[in-house]
């Protein structure tokens, strides 16, 4: 019976070593690919960074743009060429395009508004309101 327990005694830290091995092998493993995503993650900042800059320096906005943002985009420039004097809201703009008045959609072109403003195209005399730019 002695010889037994011993048997037993012996298996268990066998196996105890083994799991304890693997545990630390995981461990270290887990410590590598936390540090490689931290890397990874700090990069694809940088990336978004300089994307977002190199994008708002493009002269006609199109470094990103696939050929419906563009088409958008002229639209909208459209719009205000051929009514230069006019102060127009968001709603108004749909309504001239004919496009859809719901929330989505408007909130895609004041982010378009909001991006032509910047490049020059347009100005923002009011909060909401654009103007094609001088």
């Amino acid at each position: 019976m002695n010889n037994d327990l011993t048997e037993l005694l012996t298996s268990l830290h066998t196996e105890h070593d083994r799991a304890a091995a693997r545990a630390d092998d995981l461990r270290r493993q887990i410590e590598h690919l936390t540090t490689t995503l931290g890397e990874a993650e700090d990069r694809l900042a940088e990336l978004a960074t300089a994307r977002k800059a190199f994008e708002e320096f493009a002269p006609d906005g199109t470094a990103t743009q696939s050929a419906e943002q563009s088409t958008a985009y002229q639209a909208i420039v459209n719009a205000f060429n051929e009514h230069p004097a006019h102060d127009l809201r968001v709603r108004d703009l749909h309504e001239i395009l004919g496009m859809p008045t719901d929330d989505p959609a408007l909130n895609v072109t004041r982010s378009r508004l909001g991006r032509l403003t910047r490049q020059g195209f347009l100005t923002q005399p009011g909060r909401g309101v654009y103007r094609k730019g001088t």
